[in-house]
């Protein structure tokens, strides 16, 4: 799946459309909280620039009405947060394909960047539309994808820009080619023990998943509220825990494919407050035992022993979803436990984008993991064995 890279065209004098993903987080005065997607886009943006290329920067921001601007999403505060990483002038189109993107574009030197306006102010860009994309792909010399979050979709700027720029060089930046390395080199050709750890709230989120990695993996672990799903399944008590009760049959089903490879909680932790967790009433239960008044938060301390052992011995770990609400002490003692375990092992480990990618981060642990992908459905699209026409569409190395 080895695709060829934005380092291995010649960019210099040529206009780059360079699709990234700037969806940031803003404050209520338009200023980025986390810059951290802008960041990770820098080495495929400096291999353009640094080059002589003249760079035109796409992306979509939050979920816009698709019928125009709307100032809460613009892009504009990303274009600035990159201006600031980057140290130079990064300029600004008002819209995304109209007579002020064309003019900007048109005036772009070597080494220039522009940002597009909010790609999803278009109706056309999540309808795939080729007339759209057929604007954007006029534009420029050189596509490159580099928003390995969205890869799994079908937008206008995953797919059929690339379509419309056939004959020209179309490639993957950084991000994407790494994240193509791992997540399916992890799938084709795992060093085993291969250990797959799935949280989470719901089990219909994961089907796919589970049911593909079951059939790849040595050992599945389950924490989070999916659990609580299959102790159902098992004829357990589960008290006022999350749940699905529609999906309890295929859990049995899972119970039943998954045989000794599907390891389920032997303990839970419960509280009566979901609001106040670290102040309600809390109790350690065998797995199926939970009171009625009391849901489970996290997984018991004897599982997370249990999964710890397993993650020890372990050459590949690909881990989503967290063991229960790690946001809320003490219910992060799980997820801690087991990212302690995944950090200790001497494994290829991949945390799935989302949540779990939050609680590495948040519990230290982001620098002790091979790979924190950077797209949480994406990855857990990949994990369930689909194919990426964003990707497919690439130009082979």
């Amino acid at each position: 799946m080895a695709k060829k890279t934005i380092d291995q065209v010649d960019v210099a004098g040529k206009k780059v459309l360079m699709r990234v993903d700037f969806n940031v987080p803003l404050d209520e005065n338009q200023n980025v909280t986390d810059d951290r997607r802008v960041r990770m886009a820098l080495p495929s943006i400096k291999s353009v620039v640094d080059r002589g290329g003249q760079l035109i920067l796409i992306s979509h921001l939050g979920r816009p009405a698709g019928t125009g601007f709307e100032s809460k999403f613009s892009l504009a505060p990303a274009a600035k947060a990159l201006s600031e990483l980057l140290g130079k002038p990064v300029a600004m189109a008002s819209d995304t394909v109209e007579d002020d993107a064309k003019a900007k574009v048109a005036a772009l030197q070597d080494g220039g960047v522009v940002v597009l306006e909010n790609l999803r102010f278009n109706s056309g860009e999540k309808k795939g539309c080729a007339e759209f994309a057929g604007k954007l792909a006029a534009m420029a010399d050189i596509y490159c994808n580099d928003a390995f979050g969205t890869c799994h979709r079908s937008d206008a700027s995953m797919v059929a820009v690339p379509e419309a720029m056939a004959g020209k060089p179309r490639v993957v930046g950084h991000l994407v080619a790494r994240e193509i390395q791992y997540l399916s080199d992890a799938i084709s050709k795992p060093g085993r023990p291969f250990v797959a750890i799935l949280g989470g709230a719901k089990v219909s989120d994961k089907i796919n998943v589970i049911n593909n990695l079951l059939g790849i993996c040595d050992t599945v672990l389950i924490g989070g509220a999916m659990a609580y799903t299959f102790s159902l399944a098992q004829g357990g008590k589960i008290g006022d825990s999350l749940v699905e009760k529609d999906k309890v049959e295929l859990a049995k089903e899972l119970i039943e494919k998954g045989g000794d490879k599907l390891m389920l909680p032997v303990d839970t932790h419960c509280g009566d407050d979901f609001g106040n967790i670290a102040g309600c009433n809390k109790k350690v239960v065998p797995a199926g035992q939970i009171p009625d008044g009391m849901e489970g938060l996290d997984i018991g301390p004897e599982t997370a022993k249990l999964y710890a052992e397993v993650i020890k011995k372990a050459k590949t770990i690909v881990w989503n979803g967290p063991m229960g609400v790690f946001e809320k002490p003490p219910m992060d003692a799980g997820t801690k436990a087991v990212a302690q375990a995944v950090a200790d092992s001497d494994s290829i480990s991949i945390i799935g984008g989302g949540d779990s990618a939050a609680a590495v981060d948040q519990l230290g642990f982001a620098d002790q993991v091979s790979h924190v992908s950077t797209g949480g459905g994406a990855s857990l699209a990949m994990l369930e064995g689909q194919a990426f026409a964003a990707v497919d569409l690439l130009d082979e190395a």
